[in-house]
């Protein structure tokens, strides 16, 4: 951690030296000149894995309040959650390849281990949240304060997935900024 937090404000800072993307194919790392993106980009889903789907579903509705969209029994959850996705999957059920050989159909996929997400918060709610966290039951595994002042708290799902409130000032974002969508 403390190679990270020492790091912290390179990856926070903006500086207005254009940077060249990095890319790493087997052990080469390429600094490769490319044309501008032809846009941003947001994050509009994101997925953890849990084999109890009952046990996911309630607690991000019921606990972390996300609005419930739709589960298929057995193979995942989705839940809205202000400008994006949550998708909790079984990864049983998400590794098995299309029986039908349909390129249409969703590549297989899966994880093993504990997954992690952070969750934005404005920094006047997190107290509310530890209080709200506490009395489900759910402890506070870790709270951070990171080297711009900014905090984090960090606790588990019932799958052992790793869940983070932060404030989105972490990232050099504010209240009224959605994550994953940029002002510029």
């Amino acid at each position: 951690m403390r190679g990270f937090a020492s790091n912290f404000s390179l990856l926070t800072s903006h500086s207005s030296q254009p940077r060249l993307p990095l890319f790493k194919v087997g052990f080469f790392v390429y600094n490769s000149p490319m044309e501008k993106a032809p846009g941003s980009l947001a994050v509009l889903e994101t997925c953890l894995y849990a084999e109890d789907l009952d046990a996911a579903e309630k607690f991000y509705r019921d606990v972390l309040g996300l609005e419930f969209l739709m589960r298929e029994k057995g193979r995942h959850v989705f839940f809205r959650c202000k400008g994006s996705m949550l998708l909790i999957f079984n990864p049983e059920r998400t590794r098995i390849d299309n029986p039908d050989g349909d390129p249409s159909e969703i590549p297989r996929h899966g994880a093993e281990g504990e997954g992690h997400i952070a969750f934005s918060a404005p920094a006047s709610k997190l107290e509310d949240w530890k209080k709200r966290l506490g009395e489900a039951g759910v402890p506070i595994e870790s709270e951070v304060e990171w080297p711009n002042g900014n905090r984090s708290l960090y606790f588990r799902d019932p799958s052992g997935n790793s869940l983070e409130i932060a404030v989105p000032e972490l990232w050099g974002l504010t209240d009224h900024e959605e994550p994953g969508r940029s002002t510029n």
